[in-house]
């Protein structure tokens, strides 16, 4: 059992654990459930690894997940889905439309993966392992060096841990749950929240293990960002493959929708990529503190953030729950040709 007076301890200097507490216990209700995935151990004490459930928990009901936390320095992400959960909690207080709606969708939120990294202001977990270059699966072709994830030490940064050994519980337990609870839907979505990198808010999708190889389900990926567009005309995402910028070894979602495959369900896992650039160009004095790289430090800008990305996971949760819809429309190879010509000429 954890030693509670140090839990606790490490709680207080968490808050975003404290709000996930508070959501779970002051939103018990039918439609809400809760689990501890895991804990993970800090000090003397043990901080859990939370995952949230909305709706139905049917087989046979499409899902989305939201995630976030999986780099401790990125906080804004989990902030970001704290946000929409809290959201949807004051919502279904009054709105008969998202009650109906959670008759008919699973929602699941994991906020926090990696709280021992957040607390102490770190990439990687408490093992020095960034877990997003922790999942076995390799690139075979050029990666960047170090950033691409290396077995050096975890002294450096992107540090993937020793080949002789398994995941990270982190990762283990958040791969465990997306194939328990996710992979059975029909239909499922992810969207892993990040930060840091870019001067434009960008939706990435595997692989980042390869440029040459697309995924399976490309032509459903290109219908959803052209849905995307063509609702929402006037946002400025910018929707590719992870490849197109870099390809590492280890990641997370490259591994999990690989083993979805064996499966005929369909699983699509997209990132947001937040630039945090901009936000560094806006107030470069943020860059004397370490969070100020991946985190809008002005109250007004972490404000904006915070409701700025509301529309993206509204819409890919109307998209899931209506996956029916249009999926059977992105069934053309003409929309695979002009996919494959827009991201792998």
């Amino acid at each position: 059992m954890p030693a509670t007076n140090t839990t606790n301890t490490l709680k207080q200097l968490l808050p975003e654990l404290q709000q996930i507490e508070a959501m779970i216990h002051l939103g018990d209700r039918a439609d809400l459930s809760s689990q501890v995935l895991c804990h993970v151990s800090c000090d003397d004490g043990m901080l859990p690894i939370y995952a949230i459930t909305l709706g139905n928990r049917a087989r046979t009901i499409p899902c989305i997940t939201y995630v976030a936390g999986v780099h401790g320095l990125e906080r804004i992400g989990t902030q970001v889905v704290i946000a929409f959960l809290e959201a949807l909690l004051e919502r279904l207080k009054w709105d008969q439309v998202l009650s109906d709606i959670l008759q008919r969708v699973c929602i699941n939120f994991l906020p926090l993966i990696n709280p021992v990294g957040m607390l102490n202001y770190t990439r990687a977990n408490g093992q020095g392992v960034d877990l997003m270059r922790n999942a076995p699966v390799d690139s075979h072709e050029k990666t960047i060096w170090l950033a691409g994830g290396h077995r050096i030490s975890s002294y450096l940064p992107w540090y993937r841990g020793k080949a002789s050994e398994g995941m990270q519980p982190e990762a283990q337990a958040l791969c465990d749950f997306i194939t328990r609870e996710v992979f059975s839907a029909p239909f499922s979505l992810v969207l892993d929240c990040h930060s840091g990198f870019g001067t434009r808010n960008q939706i990435w999708f595997p692989y980042a293990r390869s440029r040459l190889e697309p995924i399976k389900h490309l032509k459903e990926v290109f219908y959803l960002r052209k849905l995307f567009m063509q609702t929402y005309p006037y946002q400025d995402y910018l929707f590719e493959p992870q490849s197109q910028h870099y390809l590492v070894h280890g990641d997370l979602w490259d591994f999990l929708y690989l083993k979805s495959l064996a499966s005929d369900h369909i699983f699509l896992p997209l990132t947001l990529e937040m630039g945090s650039w901009r936000w560094i160009r806006k107030n470069p004095l943020q860059l004397r503190q370490l969070q100020g790289l991946y985190h809008p430090i002005k109250p007004h800008r972490l404000n904006r953030v915070l409701r700025g990305h509301l529309i993206l996971m509204e819409f890919l949760l109307h998209a899931t729950l209506s996956y029916e819809n249009w999926l059977i429309k992105s069934d053309s190879l003409e929309l695979e040709q002009q996919a494959r010509a827009l991201w792998y000429t």
